[in-house]
């Protein structure tokens, strides 16, 4: 078994949004320091999907904390970060002559994994 890079790690499961529209906001803060991606996140305009990465990040960071105490936030980068598919919500809308049209409502998992920059 090889050993993970990683410092620290932190997920959301079962969000209830879009996958296509949390990756859009992720990938503006993929491979950047941990400061830099909250600001990043607290003044974009896709509120919603920014929120909820800021909330996974500031987890991550708290783990990396309780499990390394001397450990620099300042030099904390995030090396991955996944958006992938949740469960489908599945809702019905009633439609004309007795149907019923089938809505789908899309749930994301967040993953958040963070490492220590080193050199510059």
């Amino acid at each position: 078994m090889e050993t993970s890079k990683y410092v620290a790690s932190a997920a959301t499961r079962h969000v209830r949004i879009s996958t296509q529209k949390t990756r859009l906001v992720a990938d503006l803060i993929r491979k950047r320091l941990v400061g830099e991606a909250l600001t990043i996140l607290r003044f974009n305009a896709k509120a919603k999907p920014a929120l909820i990465l800021e909330k996974t990040l500031r987890s991550a960071v708290a783990n990396a904390q309780q499990k390394n105490a001397g450990l620099d936030v300042d030099k904390l980068v995030i090396g991955k970060i996944l958006i992938n598919q949740g469960p489908a919500w599945k809702r019905i809308r009633p439609a004309p002559q007795g149907r019923a049209y089938r809505i789908q409502k899309q749930t994301s998992h967040v993953h958040v994994y963070l490492e220590e920059k080193t050199g510059r």
